[in-house]
């Protein structure tokens, strides 16, 4: 897979993402037997939900786009960390611009070309780790493509990883992957009926990943304070490693962000739940039993998701559905719609956790009445 796309000379090269696709693709964990023709059928059913799910998502959230939209893509875990591996380094890039701006600034030469190459593997291998471990985890993602026109973004279903999570669940297959197709399905239309939002977001990313980017001077401070902050991280609902170099700027900035996804999220599980009892005949067993499986996560797997930050988005979609849900009941279905008329309209972290604040501030409704 060819990812590296030739830095110029204002940019370090301390990730690479040639490694980190192929080191990941060897990383992945094994994943469920099934013969070829198990796979087949499986995919060409995973294909056939994504559309199904396409008329009962518009006719509930009232958002719809054109009938030309590219198909669902259904990939194994390989092609998942590929098309991610993609994205981080489009992500990447100004930030590591901006480590090599300030490292001019402060006078300091640029790493020698052998301790690029060096850092580069080791933080590849760090990457493709990551990836592989998230590769086991994901069910399904829209795939913004950073970098890339907005008509390459794709809707990606993880068929191995739907197949094993309906094993382990013991559900009827067809029913869970359409159930999982209506909750990414509902993503897909957000940002494309949408069409500010992927900018949008992609923009508050790049600037909140550049604002992350180290000051050579400040980063031993910063690592002196760690030790102090590791318990609150690492807590339930922590913000996990990436939370420790956090200053109070770029807090703001995640809040803000973090509040945003929460809606998307919420969103998406609010509209997979409003339209499942009419197209999953089993979803109530489903829901439930994917909700005890979340709870009954091992010691290891509750780490690993504290440390990367995962709980904390278990938690955007138990928050955000209670957003949608409170709004949704005060203005109805269009009154929530408002949210998507311009950036202004997105909550923000105080709103996200209060519904009545956002309905107050955008619909002109006094508290009193609501």
């Amino acid at each position: 897979m060819e990812t590296d796309r030739g830095p110029d000379d204002g940019e370090l090269r301390l990730i690479d993402w040639d490694l980190a696709a192929s080191l990941g693709r060897r990383l992945i964990s094994s994943g469920p037997k099934v013969d070829p023709q198990e796979a087949r059928e499986a995919v060409a059913q995973l294909r056939e939900c994504a559309v199904a799910a396409r008329e009962p998502v518009a006719a509930t959230t009232g958002l719809r786009t054109g009938p030309d939209a590219p198909p669902a893509r259904v990939v194994d875990r390989g092609r998942w960390i590929e098309a991610n591996v993609a994205s981080f380094q489009v992500m990447f890039e100004p930030v590591l611009r901006a480590v090599a701006a300030k490292a001019r600034e402060s006078g300091r030469p640029a790493p020698p070309e052998a301790f690029q190459m060096v850092s580069g593997k080791l933080t590849g291998t760090e990457v493709a780790a990551l990836l592989a471990y998230l590769s086991a985890k994901i069910l399904g993602q829209y795939d913004l493509a950073p970098g890339r026109p907005a008509d390459q973004a794709a809707l990606l279903l993880v068929a191995p990883n739907i197949v094993e999570v309906e094993r382990e669940l013991g559900v009827n297959p067809r029913d869970f992957r359409l159930w999982v197709c209506l909750h990414e399905e509902t993503h897909r239309v957000q940002f494309t009926a949408v069409p500010w939002l992927r900018d949008h977001l992609l923009a508050e990313t790049d600037a909140l990943a550049v604002g992350l980017a180290p000051d050579p001077d400040a980063m031993l401070a910063r690592v002196r304070e760690l030790a102090g902050n590791v318990r609150e991280a690492l807590s339930p609902g922590g913000t996990g490693l990436a939370g420790l170099f956090l200053g109070p700027e770029q807090k703001r900035r995640v809040a803000r962000l973090t509040a945003v996804m929460s809606l998307l999220e919420g969103h998406a599980d609010v509209v997979m739940d409003e339209v499942g009892p009419q197209v999953v005949p089993s979803v109530r067993e489903i829901r439930q039993r994917f909700e005890k499986r979340r709870d009954g996560l091992g010691i290891f797997d509750v780490m690993i998701r504290r440390l990367l930050g995962m709980e904390a988005k278990m938690a955007q979609y138990r928050t955000g559905a209670l957003f949608v849900r409170g709004v949704q009941d005060r203005v109805g279905v269009e009154g929530f719609n408002a949210v998507w008329a311009q950036p202004e309209n997105l909550p923000s972290p105080e709103e996200i956790a209060e519904p009545a604040l956002w309905v107050n501030r955008v619909h002109g409704l006094s508290l009193i009445h609501i």
